[in-house]
């Protein structure tokens, strides 16, 4: 059995794989200070609750873009699983070339979506993360990692708005039913909602006017499902793109009887201007 972990910024969700079947997932704050015991107890705990035997656990797959947490989750990996975790980190086996000029500045969770939108629903393809930032990944008819474009999240621009406007205040990021506000909630509602629904679409028409109109554009993430409603492009909504990613590069790196190869694989290409 599989646990699969995706730290980010804002939150780690994680998720429990039986062969390919997900189990039980579960979404965390993203805590910085907790320790080795803390992070193992509740990971316990949660399978606990859910009725799985923590013993059940033979192999744990770790994204993170959090790098002050690796090494207490490597721990924590080894002292309540008793199992090696791996990282998704240069080295591991993606099946994926990546032709960004430093392969190594990839953030992992974004190889890993792209490894689950081709896998799935084949290429080009244009996954949209939401998360602390709008990722926006890019991937080839011919499975490689193109490059991408990355925006600030929803919730830190709402926030920094809120802090740098003294009359203004937060309110629920939502649709409020039309564009133009009749109070300040509704205004500011309107700003995140359909500003941040347009952002998307106009980065997408720009990403199709250089890959193709085909390009299927697959959205995960905290407001995926919100932002998709609004948006002319968003064909799929994937709740657990990463988390399926994680399970494909797991099964590449120990089925295939191969050595793992690094992210920028020889047969990488520019693509052409």
């Amino acid at each position: 059995m599989l646990l699969a972990l995706d730290v980010g910024n804002t939150n780690t969700v994680l998720g429990f794989f039986q062969d390919a079947e997900l189990v039980a997932h579960w979404r965390l704050t993203t805590a910085r200070d907790q320790t080795v015991d803390e992070y193992g107890i509740l990971t316990r705990d949660l399978f606990t609750l859910a009725g799985i035997d923590p013993t059940a656990v033979h192999n744990v797959i770790i994204s993170s873009v959090v790098p002050p947490l690796n090494s207490t989750l490597d721990e924590m990996s080894e002292k309540y699983f008793h199992v090696k975790a791996m990282f998704i980190e240069p080295g591991i086996k993606t099946g994926m070339p990546v032709l960004y000029d430093n392969p190594q500045e990839v953030g992992a969770d974004r190889i890993v979506n792209a490894v689950a939108a081709f896998s799935k629903y084949g290429g080009p393809c244009i996954v949209v993360d939401f998360g602390t930032a709008i990722n926006f990944d890019v991937v080839s008819e011919r499975g490689e990692y193109m490059g991408g474009v990355l925006a600030p999240g929803i919730g830190i621009s709402a926030e920094a708005l809120f802090s740098r406007a003294a009359r203004l205040f937060r309110v629920e990021i939502k649709d409020p039913g039309k564009i133009i506000g009749t109070s300040t909630m509704q205004s500011l509602q309107a700003g995140l909602y359909y500003g941040y629904a347009d952002l998307v679409d106009g980065i997408v028409e720009r990403i199709k006017s250089v890959i193709g109109p085909q390009a299927r554009v697959i959205a995960t993430g905290g407001q995926a499902q919100l932002i998709a409603r609004a948006s002319k492009h968003i064909e799929i909504v994937d709740e657990f793109l990463t988390l399926e990613g994680l399970r494909i590069v797991w099964e590449r790196n120990h089925k295939s009887g191969k050595a793992p190869v690094p992210f920028s694989a020889p047969q990488a290409r520019k693509p052409r201007a």
